[in-house]
């Protein structure tokens, strides 16, 4: 009886395990690429005049400062959705109404509308991956299978008190474990063990130390 039931076990704490562990390597895939789409957007607005250069700068920089002050908390809070408009749709309208002065503003141009479609797409997946939970069906399942095996290792050891003891102390610590790793993974955006903005973050770091540079 208790093969069967850790089997069973242990396939349900897999099941999770692949869901939770996946969204937290989409969420971080999905911030490094809309952190490298935006460094783009600024390293290619190089090639613009300084009025449109400064302007889409200041909006990137305005976006980057909105996920972190705003977005993020709301994520790890599961309270933002795809209805509020990133500062990156404003920059792709000013950079689709700029009128090209030759062939290489042209390449920029299109570029950076490439970029900033990027980096709006990278928000959606953050933004939708925030919204995804173990759901209470599956915490139930997990929870109530690993009573049974409780139960049977009991049963099965009733017979010796200290090893029934020593079965379920270890039994018991091994479904914490599981349950502690889960829980620690469910929300990529929040507690311990999370997705930070560091990377947008970066994105400002290095234009403020190019700028610098340059100057």
């Amino acid at each position: 009886m208790l093969p069967p039931l850790g089997i069973i076990f242990g396939l349900l704490v897999g099941f999770v395990a692949v869901q939770v562990w996946n969204d937290f390597d989409r969420a971080k895939a999905a911030i490094a690429s809309e952190a490298s789409a935006l460094r783009g957007v600024v390293l290619l607005a190089d090639s613009f005049p300084e009025e449109q250069r400064s302007r889409l700068r200041s909006l990137i920089n305005g976006h980057i400062d909105e996920a972190v002050h705003q977005e993020w908390p709301a994520m790890a809070e599961q309270r933002v959705t795809l209805a509020t408009l990133p500062m990156t749709l404003e920059a792709l309208h000013y950079t689709l109404s700029f009128n090209p002065a030759g062939e290489s503003e042209t390449t920029a141009q299109h570029e950076i509308v490439n970029a900033l479609e990027r980096a709006m797409e990278a928000r959606r997946q953050r933004i939708v991956i925030s919204q995804s939970t173990v759901s209470s069906v599956k915490w139930a399942a997990i929870l109530l299978e690993a009573l049974c095996a409780l139960i049977a290792i009991a049963m099965v050891h009733s017979d010796n008190r200290l090893t029934c003891a020593i079965a379920l102390t270890l039994f018991a610590t091994g479904v914490a474990i599981c349950v502690l790793m889960i829980a620690a993974y469910t929300r990529p955006f929040t507690g311990e063990i999370s997705v930070g903005p560091d990377l947008l973050q970066q994105v400002i770091t290095s234009e403020t130390a190019s700028g610098a540079s340059a100057h």
